[in-house]
């Protein structure tokens, strides 16, 4: 059934062995079912297309399976007994059936093992380690093999180059990839943040200045030009540079030569010039922020950086690339399951490969060597449902639908806030519709403040993506309404 790999089932009652292997074989599913004292290590090196774990007799036997389970966490997991407490932690843990089994419950449950491991999820390709030029640069994109094409054309010649785009694309990797495929390679990469440093420093750091120029140059120190002397000078964030600067920089530029600050000697300058900033410098212009005429002597090579989510297919690649970067650092490899990564694609981006790097930096401390799955991620990056599934005969009843609400209503707001009287009316009350109502208004909020993703609208309200679907179905909500 579904076309998936041969699925292992562990029971250790003989009857229930019976009934499962008529009952799958009637589905038409391929299956081996074994006790628990019958599994041995061999057992885990076959393909399983899921892992249905039934009755076990002894306790310890199944924690050996939930570790050994943790360990293989591509294979899916399903529980036919009551085992959610010992399987909540496993990234692999695809939800619960129960018995009497159902035809419709079997095929749902296969269906979401089927969407784990894969079958209809980005397949990540291999990341091609022949070419050392570009280093970083990775993605098979149009975007960013225009931009490896445009660093190979400008390696080759002294031109300025001048990069943009907004901030965490990549711009200081472009730059030091120009600098060490130019023939300035074996020269210094010197980097300096125009923003980061006061604008009356700025001129010491770049040009450098003599013993005594100003109070607490106690001796002479060379700037970051004469520091780059015969490789590059890489001027990050150059929109940010005071006019004042700019005026001098554009001289050293044109004349390639310098003084120190409080000297009069001419000091030669040989270095390449990268700039790169995220503003728009043609509005700056037009704002009289930033020079014209040193505009066109940086913008010799323009680069434009595309954002992440604008080549947002080579997500897959760059979370490899970094993963590998993170290993090399002594961290445990972790691996994202194929909707952990097609959630991430959904996202906006906005710190581009640098928020990327910051989010796969923070999984990589919190699950050492484990599998990361959607609701493993933060809630801002889960944008894909959670294939959770809930047998027929486990839906909660409209009792208990009623005391959740109930629960909710006084647990999460004050009386005052929900427009609830502390007082009961002399003339009664409808307390059922007064809590359908409130219940109904509160699902409209969260579906409202997450954009109708019914997953983070669960999150926000404390309950299971599963039970805010049941409610919406009773209420006739959907996520539009």
């Amino acid at each position: 059934m579904q076309g998936l790999a041969k699925t292992l089932v562990i029971e250790d009652d003989q009857q229930q062995r019976h009934d499962l292997s008529v009952i799958l074989g009637f589905v038409g599913e391929q299956c081996e079912i074994i006790s628990s004292q019958d599994i041995d290590t061999s057992l885990w090196q076959q393909s399983w297309g899921a892992c249905l774990l039934g009755n076990i007799e002894i306790n310890k036997n199944l924690s050996h399976i939930v570790d050994t389970l943790k360990i293989h966490a591509h294979i899916p997991v399903v529980s036919l007994g009551n085992h959610r407490a010992h399987l909540s932690g496993l990234a692999n843990y695809v939800g619960d059936l129960e018995l009497p089994l159902h035809y419709n419950q079997l095929v749902d449950a296969f269906r979401h093992c089927q969407e784990y491991m894969g079958k209809r999820a980005y397949q990540v390709p291999q990341l091609g380690r022949k070419n050392t030029l570009f280093r970083s640069m990775v993605g098979s994109s149009s975007a960013i093999s225009q931009i490896r094409h445009l660093m190979e054309q400008v390696a080759a010649c002294d031109a300025s180059v001048l990069i943009l785009g907004e901030s965490g694309t990549g711009k200081e990797v472009v730059a030091r990839n120009v600098h060490y495929h130019s023939s300035r390679g074996k020269g210094p990469f010197v980097p300096v943040n125009c923003g980061a440093i006061p604008p009356d420093l700025l001129e010491s750091e770049l040009f450098g200045h003599e013993k005594g120029a100003f109070t607490g140059a106690i001796s002479a120190r060379k700037g970051r030009f004469e520091l780059a002397e015969g490789g590059t000078l890489f001027l990050d964030e150059i929109g940010d540079m005071p006019m004042s600067m700019q005026v001098k920089l554009l001289r050293v530029l044109q004349e390639r030569s310098f003084e120190r600050v409080g000297g009069s000697q001419t000091i030669k300058t040989n270095v390449r010039i990268v700039a790169a900033t995220h503003r728009d410098l043609d509005k700056m212009i037009h704002e009289n922020l930033f020079r014209e005429d040193l505009y066109y002597r940086l913008n010799v090579f323009p680069i434009d950086m595309p954002a992440l989510r604008e080549r947002i297919e080579d997500l897959p690649l760059l979370l490899q690339e970094l993963l590998t970067r993170m290993e090399a650092e002594g961290a445990k490899r972790i691996h994202f399951t194929p909707r952990a990564i097609n959630s991430l694609m959904e996202h906006n981006w906005p710190g581009n490969v640098r928020e990327l790097a910051n989010l796969v930096e923070r999984l990589c401390i919190l699950y050492p060597g484990e599998m990361v799955d959607t609701n493993h991620l933060p809630i801002k990056y889960r944008y894909s449902q959670l294939p959770d599934f809930t047998p027929e005969s486990s839906q909660p009843s409209v009792e208990e639908l009623e005391q959740e609400a109930l629960a909710s209503m006084f647990s999460s707001y004050e009386d005052e806030q929900a427009g609830v009287n502390s007082e009961l009316p002399p003339e009664g009350l409808n307390l059922k519709e007064m809590l359908a109502d409130l219940e109904v208004d509160m699902i409209k909020q969260a579906l409202d403040a997450q954009s109708g993703v019914v997953a983070r609208a669960a999150d926000m309200l404390g309950m299971r993506r599963t039970t805010l679907v049941e409610k919406m179905r009773k209420y006739g909500l959907n996520k539009e309404g």
